[in-house]
């Protein structure tokens, strides 16, 4: 995979998971305790053996950067592998980005600087594993300019993808950016054949493109609102349907942009059989481990007039982490998270650092770093307290508390 160089776009606001990136960029924000989001994309990246990635930056990108360098520093120059950040150096013009076409269109100099045949796009944000490798073998045996990584979703999700129509050489006949109603697979009633935003191009077709999109006044510089509706008709595009090599089923893939579809891919992970398996040492996800001691549970006092037993069940705890006379059940705890004597954590996730006090109780919330829960408040039990708090709540009842909450109140 020499000949590939592989994009990664990582600056998105991410609005829709206030208030988890107040203050970060969304493919930094913290995943499964240990991780952050954008460690699933270039994990995969790492096991496909492409190793010349440059990523693309825009908002709040202080948290990435930072993360990007203390954990992924291991790839060597001197044998042509980098991850190299590119923040908007409005070479070409004094706007931020406009869209992903033009992201990827105002570091056009820096990737015609670096020698390869094929451009892998990716965005930086999606909870997966898969081997792009395929997919570009797949591109290169068919010949195509484009070729679009895709797969099943229900109907009801139809304006959030690309709606993608093909014929039975997977060859993209049809493709619209986000339709009210898209049009359902011939074979399932129930679902259309959605983008995944994972893109392979011929490269130096991609630079002719970008170039030519950029002198028209009317197009949005978007891939899927602009460049593929634009090729579809003319030029060969190919789908590529994300599925097991070996059953043929869907495999696992997520867009966590909502604070609900990011607490249910959470919850995901601590089922006994997870369709995401993070213990699958044949597909590593790698991230920054900071030096700190194994997780403990203590306290047994089941004898005392009010008992203290420290206890975690179906639980995601990281390292640093103690539960300390508390309990902790169906519930994700990143790293240094403390839980104190007599509290009640319950299919939530806590981010590093948060510390909860003695007799407090938390039910389905997201805490964000470092926040320290006053001893015997509640969160996620009432929602008018929640709410007076100043706390998000989502359609489904999630709590999701920011870093700066309960200063106040200590």
């Amino acid at each position: 995979m020499q000949n590939v160089l592989t994009l990664i776009l990582a600056g998105g606001k991410g609005t829709r998971l206030d208030p988890l990136t107040r203050e970060r960029a969304k493919p930094a924000v913290p995943f499964g305790g240990a991780y952050r989001i954008i460690d699933f994309t270039l994990s995969n990246c790492l096991n496909s053996h492409l190793r010349r990635i440059l990523l693309l930056t825009q908002y709040r990108a202080a948290s990435l950067d930072r993360h990007i360098d203390l954990g992924w520093g291991f790839l060597r120059r001197e044998l042509n592998e980098f991850i190299e950040i590119l923040s908007p150096q409005q070479r070409i013009d004094e706007n931020w980005y406009q869209g992903t076409a033009d992201a990827v269109y105002q570091n056009i100099y820096t990737i015609e600087q670096h020698d390869a045949d094929y451009i892998l796009i990716l965005a930086g944000d999606h909870i997966y594993k898969m081997d792009y490798a395929d997919m570009i073998r797949a591109h290169q045996q068919a010949g195509a300019v484009l070729t679009v990584g895709c797969l099943p979703v229900e109907l009801e999700h139809s304006d959030q993808f690309g709606a993608i129509k093909v014929d039975s050489s997977l060859q993209i006949i049809d493709f619209k950016e986000k339709p009210p109603q898209a049009d359902p697979m011939p074979d399932d009633p129930d679902r259309f054949l959605a983008s995944m935003g994972i893109y392979v191009f011929n490269r130096d077709f991609l630079l002719e493109l970008l170039c030519s999109d950029a002198t028209r006044r009317s197009s949005s510089h978007d891939f899927g609102k602009d460049i593929i509706p634009s090729l579809i008709q003319s030029h060969h595009v190919l789908a590529y349907p994300f599925r097991d090599r070996n059953s043929g089923k869907t495999n696992y893939w997520r867009d966590v942009g909502t604070l609900d579809a990011y607490y249910e891919a959470n919850m995901d992970l601590i089922s006994v059989s997870p369709e995401l398996d993070l213990y699958d040492q044949s597909w590593s996800i790698h991230t920054y481990f900071p030096p700190l001691p194994p997780p403990k549970t203590v306290f047994n006092d089941w004898n005392s007039p009010t008992p203290r037993v420290g206890r975690a069940l179906d639980s995601i705890v990281c390292s640093g982490s103690i539960v300390s006379g508390g309990m902790v059940e169906h519930s994700v705890l990143g790293p240094n998270v403390r839980v104190n004597s007599w509290a009640e954590v319950r299919d939530s996730i806590l981010f590093r650092g948060v510390q909860v006090g003695r007799r407090a109780r938390i039910r389905r919330a997201i805490i964000d770093r470092n926040v320290r829960i006053p001893e015997g408040m509640t969160i996620g039990y009432d929602r008018a307290q929640d709410e007076a708090n100043g706390l998000t709540i989502t359609e489904s009842g999630i709590v999701a508390v920011p870093m700066d909450a309960f200063a106040g109140m200590l």
